[in-house]
């Protein structure tokens, strides 16, 4: 019974250990996709610039029709 008991603790300990290193790691993980979804984003605001400046030198290009 004495053993039964002991190894049942051991057993809960372990769990509760990889529970919490469970959470430190999905913590990580959200911050991690939060860090790129802003990324993501701030890429998305360059390449709308980049777009709109060259659809701009592109109606700036003279044509040369003769």
């Amino acid at each position: 019974m004495e053993t039964e008991l002991k190894s049942l603790e051991e057993k809960v300990f372990l769990l509760l250990r990889l529970y919490q290193d469970t959470c430190i790691e999905n913590k990580k993980l959200r911050e991690e996709l939060a860090d790129s979804h802003a990324q993501c984003k701030k890429l998305n605001e360059k390449i709308h610039v980049a777009v709109d400046r060259l659809e701009t030198l592109l109606l700036n290009i003279p044509d040369n029709e003769q």
